[in-house]
């Protein structure tokens, strides 16, 4: 029996990793593959997993801590996609705060697993927003130094590099980061794409199904900076129901917590790294989001809905005390549905920060071929 393809696709939170494993997915489908997919939080309700759900793909969920610290459960729910139907291509989307993800999950793959899993090279999502600030080494990035380790740790460790959103630049700007990726991390390819549209995906598509001696990037890292980098964020996830005695605009719900929320977090100069809204009502869905501090929040989808009630699913990430993080939002949406006579009713909230990651398995040199 063939091995399972295993392809992760890692990057910072923000970085575009959802959108680019659901077009990957449809893209295998098109030829005839079987693929499922893994999805990972630091808590449970993860967007991701009902957006990519939404889309009719089967997605398994690794909840509670970063692939890394999971390892077991993350091979347990490889293994539980196939119960069905065994996939031919496993899609693995890592937590955006997370890195030396070649030492704890690619190598241990390759040394353990190497009869049932067959790991495709690794590519890292350069979140441009951010990622140009960083590169140029500027004061006010939106990060903390430490912070910012980890977003360069997860490129020094990539067997290329995906530079996404290339719709929303201009020549000049992508100029710009492939110059600077190029000096962050020499002789890595870089693969300019927009998981949006589309535009540069197959070359994305031939870098994946490279056969060779990848994933064997292994980091230098100190493990201090890392959790102190990490612990800097504020990570909330939290669910809630919403009633009406008339029906109202779904999407524009979505889209207005969105914008209040991030214009609250401005005012008290907390960067955000990533803020997703979901909202389902009778097998419709509309996601909106908000990627940085600097970029306008947007109606990544519309669900063309005018419900009576909804679900709604909040998951925040940024650099702000999770309490606060928290009570911003429980007041935001207060605010915006009281504004339309649709009564909240907040269901299960986890507010964080997430702690010191402690991985299964290290491995300091690469697995022999």
């Amino acid at each position: 029996m063939a091995a399972m393809r295993f392809i992760m696709i890692g990057g910072f939170l923000g970085a575009g990793k959802t959108t680019t494993i659901a077009r990957l997915a449809r893209a295998y489908q098109d030829r005839g593959l079987r693929v499922g997919i893994v999805t990972n939080d630091q808590a449970s309700d993860l967007v991701d997993t009902h957006t990519l759900r939404s889309q009719g793909l089967h997605v398994g969920e690794v909840a509670g801590a970063c692939f890394c610290c999971h390892f077991d459960e993350l091979t347990a729910t490889v293994a539980e996609l196939g119960q069905e139907q065994r996939p031919d291509v496993v899609i693995a989307e890592p937590v955006g705060s997370c890195t030396d993800l070649v030492a704890t999950v690619v190598q241990p793959l390759r040394g353990l697993h190497s009869d049932e899993i067959d790991v495709a090279p690794y590519g890292v999502i350069l979140k441009p927003s951010h990622g140009r600030r960083i590169l140029r080494n500027e004061e006010g990035s939106g990060f903390s130094p430490k912070a910012a380790y980890i977003f360069r740790k997860q490129l020094e460790e990539a067997d290329f590099v995906i530079l996404n959103r290339i719709d929303e630049l201009t020549g000049q700007e992508i100029g710009e980061l492939v110059a600077l990726l190029a000096t962050a991390c020499p002789e890595v390819p870089v693969v300019q794409m927009s998981a949006r549209t589309g535009q540069g995906f197959e070359t994305l598509l031939e870098q994946l199904g490279q056969q060779g001696e990848f994933g064997r990037r292994i980091l230098q890292l100190d493990y201090d900076i890392y959790a102190a980098g990490e612990a800097e964020l504020g990570w909330l996830n939290s669910s809630m129901r919403l009633t009406s005695e008339a029906s109202f605009a779904l999407d524009e719900i979505l889209l207005q917590v969105v914008v209040e929320l991030v214009d609250e977090l401005r005012q008290d100069s907390a960067e955000v790294a990533h803020l997703k809204v979901i909202g389902m009502s009778a097998g419709s869905h509309g996601v909106a989001n908000a990627i940085s501090n600097e970029l306008a929040p947007e109606l990544s989808l519309q669900s063309g809905c005018h419900p009576l009630d909804a679900d709604l699913i909040v998951n925040a990430r940024v650099a702000i005390d999770p309490d606060i993080l928290q009570t911003k939002v429980q007041d935001v949406v207060s605010r915006v549905c009281g504004k339309r006579q649709i009564k909240v009713d907040f269901r299960q909230t986890q507010s964080f920060r997430p702690g010191r990651p402690v991985p299964t398995h290290r491995y300091s040199d690469p697995v022999a071929d």
